[in-house]
């Protein structure tokens, strides 16, 4: 059984990511440099951090306030 051809699906998905900002208006070459830009920004971000949903949380989250007046 061959295995499953991603990059296929990759070229794909990006074709039409790259032909409906080009029909919205935008100019294809414009379109190529955004997503080279937001490649390398997301690669960047992936070097300091390859999976932040298991970093724990640095915020501190304050419970809902009860001050409202038809609180009492």
């Amino acid at each position: 059984m061959p295995k499953h051809d991603w990059r296929g699906d990759l070229r794909l998905g990006l074709e039409s990511l790259i032909d409906a900002a080009v029909n919205r208006g935008a100019q294809h070459r414009d379109v190529c440099a955004a997503i080279l830009e937001d490649l390398e920004r997301l690669r960047l971000a992936y070097d300091r951090d390859s999976d932040p949903a298991d970093d724990v949380s640095e915020r501190f989250v304050e419970e809902p306030s009860n001050n409202w007046p038809a609180a009492d």
